[in-house]
């Protein structure tokens, strides 16, 4: 199963701040469905796992 968390979690897990979070799923860095999930009430829940392999395959 994946990690999912919130967006304040992911901040303390990568370091990013919650808004550049927020600027990656609105530039469509992250897609939904892949990185992230909208939960039901509007909150965004990343996949950890995802965002990881994310940065695996994005690093220099």
């Amino acid at each position: 199963m994946n990690t999912m968390v919130t967006t304040e979690k992911l901040s303390e897990l990568t370091g990013y701040t919650k808004g550049a979070i927020h600027m990656k799923v609105k530039k469509g860095v992250w897609t939904r469905n892949e990185h992230y999930f909208k939960a039901p009430d509007g909150k965004l829940i990343f996949v950890v796992e995802m965002v990881y392999q994310w940065f695996k395959e994005n690093s220099k």
